[in-house]
């Protein structure tokens, strides 16, 4: 994972429409860069609504909400279109930006290892900074969390 106070590594992926998405789009926001496993799965779709539902108060301070999987544009697409998503999702299926962030990493599931994403969340400062991290995020109310974080920032 990447240690809080360095820079985030600069990246450009697709989001579900196929349009090119850059981290330095964002720079003089917050962004909150989630990575999550895979689209329409029980964890990740509670996050990505709870981070839908907060997208205006995200939004009311300056930030951005960035979720990160190695679905295909298609598959992102399907999800936003079932579950009326707004958050943006980039695809990341050859693991160019979570293999950097840290989040690619070996996970053991019912004693069986294997490589997957391991949920977590950087909040990146407007000048590009990772603010703050979280790993081995619970989808449930994380998304509540990260806002308050982003407030306390915010007003400091």
């Amino acid at each position: 994972m990447i240690e809080e106070g360095t820079r985030a590594p600069s990246f450009c992926l697709k989001d579900a429409g196929e349009r090119e998405v850059c981290l330095d789009d964002f720079l003089g926001k917050w962004v909150v860069l989630y990575f999550y496993p895979k689209d329409n799965t029980s964890g990740c779709t509670l996050e990505a609504l709870e981070f839908t539902a907060l997208e205006d108060e995200f939004a009311a301070l300056n930030a951005v909400v960035v979720g990160v999987s190695p679905d295909s544009c298609a598959s992102h697409t399907s999800f936003i279109d079932k579950h009326s998503l707004s958050v943006i999702l980039l695809s990341d299926p050859d693991k160019t930006v979570m293999e950097p962030y840290g989040v690619w990493r070996m996970k053991k599931m019912y004693g069986k290892e294997s490589m997957g994403v391991v949920r977590s969340t950087i909040l990146v400062d407007p000048t590009g900074v990772a603010a703050r991290t979280w790993t081995n995020v619970k989808a449930a109310g994380h998304a509540e969390k990260v806002l308050q974080e982003l407030g306390k920032r915010s007003q400091s």
